[in-house]
């Protein structure tokens, strides 16, 4: 279907708004700590909206809400699974992560805090750490960049290769002009296009179908198994659902807005703004998918995309309750879920490759000019390999991203948080509990399965590796043991 000319002009200056920002970041842009870490001067508002946004991806407005669309509430579980995780994580996670990179050699990426808190003079952790980003996020960025072609295509009428150009086009050029304060505030925006979204859609949709009596007789008339939030539910499954969740403690996406914060005291109040725009969200966007059960039994010749397509009810809803200019805006609301976590991760890619191997490897001494525009050179390389990845929509590569959140989950969660708490870490427990947390995922994910999401038995074998492998050989020196107390000191004050 070709879309209409207020829906084109909607997206049209809704692109063009990014890219102005990314031009007002550039401005603001003066070394490789404003392009990758924003400075660290992020109020609570922004990181607490980017922190969200960056999370959350196309799948919210469309994954979660065909999800819930095809089999009822019982689809919810992940939802419950993932405000707990990302709940835990800020409480624990974020105020001392901020604190400790200052102070572990002021590091700007995940590799580099690694690096410096175990001391690692063979630069293992840096390499392994890197390579692994690297991997997962690439493939990473490849899905996103199809999720946007996919919206291009349908929405517009275009051919995919169109499409995926389009779509990509607008995320690269803010990404590589203006780093992570264009990044993050384009994901403010971007969040508050999704929040506003995500609660008035569910709205009309209750009143198209008559209000709440009228609308929860309409599902359960449909099928009264949909209210059931146990409906096809084991216990394994239930489980491996909230164990989503557990995916939070290493994203390095949403980890580098907890280090870009200004003050570890911003942390307190970004947590509660986060989890209230992230609950309403999710709430939204079950509610859009539950409702849509209602609406398109009551007009059934309107279902034809969405019973095709689960993922369309959120647009197809869209389309037909709302004026075309509104509508533009709502459908510009998915843009904003893929382009905001694209962004961030092609932004911490380009970290990666910058800090942890350009300059750690070949140039110490490079200028901060040169650092800023090799990283905006790898932005645009990271986008090109995710491009040509994406050209083929149907590549078996892109299945990969499934356990990219579980492999990025269990690789890196057990060790930031015991790394933020305990004090006796050492540089051959954060290892082993990286390559013990990578490799137990993708064992389980191909060749044992039973029906386990492989970030459980991952995130608890990497614990169980770093437990065991920080008391084997030498314990941490004086010097760690030092910068470990006065970090969690200073994080235990701004709590007083």
């Amino acid at each position: 279907m070709t879309a209409s000319t207020p829906m084109l002009i909607t997206f049209v200056v809704y692109i063009a708004a990014m890219v102005l920002i990314g031009l007002a970041a550039y401005l603001r842009t003066k070394d490789l700590s404003d392009y990758i870490l924003g400075g660290r001067s992020l109020g609570s508002f922004v990181t607490a909206l980017s922190a969200g946004a960056s999370d959350m991806s196309g799948w919210l407005l469309m994954g979660l809400p065909g999800a819930v669309y095809l089999a009822g509430i019982s689809e919810s579980w992940i939802a419950i699974g993932l405000i707990v995780g990302a709940y835990l994580n800020w409480l624990f996670v974020a105020g001392r992560l901020r604190v400790q990179t200052e102070h572990n050699g002021n590091a700007l990426t995940l590799p580099d805090y690694f690096t410096n808190r175990f001391e690692d003079s063979s630069r293992i952790l840096r390499i392994f750490s890197a390579v692994v980003i690297l991997v997962f996020f690439t493939i990473y960025c490849a899905s996103g960049v199809v999720a946007g072609a996919r919206l291009f295509e349908s929405t517009f009428g275009l051919s995919y290769e169109t499409a995926l150009w389009a779509g990509a086009a607008a995320t690269i050029a803010y990404t590589f002009v203006g780093g992570f304060l264009a990044v993050s505030w384009t994901d403010t925006v971007q969040a508050t296009l999704m929040i506003f979204a995500l609660i008035l859609t569910p709205i009309v949709v209750m009143i198209a179908t008559g209000g709440v009596d009228p609308t929860f007789a309409a599902i359960e008339a449909k099928d009264l198994t949909n209210f059931d939030m146990l409906k096809g539910a084991s216990f394994v499954g239930v489980i491996s659902l909230m164990a989503w969740g557990l995916g939070y403690f290493g994203q390095p996406h949403i980890l580098a807005r907890f280090m870009a914060a200004d003050s570890v005291k911003s942390i307190t109040a970004a947590r509660r703004i986060s989890m209230t725009w992230m609950i309403l969200c999710l709430a939204g966007a079950v509610a859009v998918g539950f409702f849509g059960i209602a609406y398109f039994s009551a007009h059934p010749e309107q279902a034809g995309p969405v019973t095709a397509n689960p993922e369309r009810v959120f647009i197809e809803l869209a389309k037909i309750l709302f004026n075309p200019w509104v509508a533009g805006v709502l459908l510009s609301a998915i843009l904003a879920a893929i382009m905001s976590t694209l962004s961030c991760q092609l932004l911490v890619c380009s970290s990666a490759l910058t800090e942890d191997f350009y300059k750690a490897f070949l140039r110490k001494n490079a200028s901060q000019t040169e650092l800023v525009w090799v990283g905006r050179a790898m932005v645009l390389l990271v986008a090109v390999i995710a491009i040509a990845l994406a050209s083929n929509p149907d590549n078996r590569v892109l299945g990969l991203v499934s356990y990219a959140w579980a492999g990025f989950g269990a690789a890196f969660g057990p060790v930031v948080i015991l790394s933020l708490l305990w004090k006796g870490m050492t540089r051959n427990g954060a290892l082993a509990g990286m390559v013990v947390g990578a490799v137990t995922v993708i064992v389980w994910k191909n060749y044992i399965g039973m029906g386990l999401y492989e970030i459980i038995p991952g995130f608890i074998l990497a614990t169980l590796a770093i437990l065991i492998f920080s008391r084997i050989g030498n314990g941490p020196s004086q010097t760690m043991l030092q910068r470990f107390d006065v970090a969690e000191k200073e994080y235990q004050d701004a709590h007083i």
